[in-house]
């Protein structure tokens, strides 16, 4: 997951203008920190109750995270590409779905996951679906991603970030599921990424459940 955020200004819209109708939201915003990923601040705000508190925010950019389908996804089991990567935050490697920022200002979330795909694993999708979209952790960031399916996928180019070790490994759909299940797979992205696709997409069989939604690009 490339973590050039570009331009804060694509940072999400939640809590950035001052509330002036009475209603619950920011009052006023202390600047702690101005990273290249995040912006850190304390806000001053009210909350329903009309009672007002401090919070502290982290505001981001967004992402797009994609599960990537070889072969035909009509298969009762079809293969999937994961990745497996370094992170020091947790001190050693996750298995992850691709994912990562936009590159510019207004990048459109279908292009991030894309770019992302092809940047990560080599591979490029003929057809992206757009599944749903997840806030990490509402608790103090704004941080949305947003999640598709990628299929019919031809061979790209890859091209890591400078601090990014990562590599990939294809394994059956049913398979990543069990890694769920078994707590080898625990990145939150991930983990929504393809329980969605294991109840919305293939359904419990593995079998694809439906076209793809309002969204899709064929590319």
């Amino acid at each position: 997951m490339s973590q050039d955020g570009g331009d804060h200004s694509r940072m999400s819209a939640v809590g950035s203008e001052v509330r002036r109708d009475g209603g619950p939201g920011l009052l006023s915003r202390k600047p702690i920190h101005k990273g290249r990923i995040v912006d850190l601040s304390v806000d001053t705000v009210r909350f329903p109750d009309g009672s007002t508190g401090e919070l502290e925010m982290i505001r981001h950019a967004g992402a797009s995270a994609v599960l990537p389908v070889l072969g035909d996804p009509a298969e009762g089991d079809p293969e999937v590409l994961l990745i497996r990567q370094y992170r020091y935050a947790t001190g050693g490697e996750l298995y992850e779905v691709p994912a990562g920022m936009p590159a510019s200002p207004g990048e459109p979330w279908v292009e991030v996951a894309a770019r992302e795909l092809e940047e990560e694993t080599g591979w490029k999708a003929g057809r992206l679906e757009p599944l749903t979209r997840i806030y990490t952790t509402p608790g103090f960031t704004d941080e949305v991603i947003h999640l598709f399916l990628a299929t019919d996928l031809r061979q790209g180019t890859r091209q890591h970030d400078e601090d990014e070790f990562l590599e990939t490994e294809k394994v059956r759909f049913s398979t990543a599921v069990d890694w769920v299940r078994d707590g080898r797979i625990v990145d939150g992205k991930s983990i929504s990424t393809i329980l969605y696709a294991a109840c919305f997409v293939f359904g419990k069989s593995g079998k694809r459940a439906s076209e793809g939604p309002p969204g899709t690009v064929t590319r």
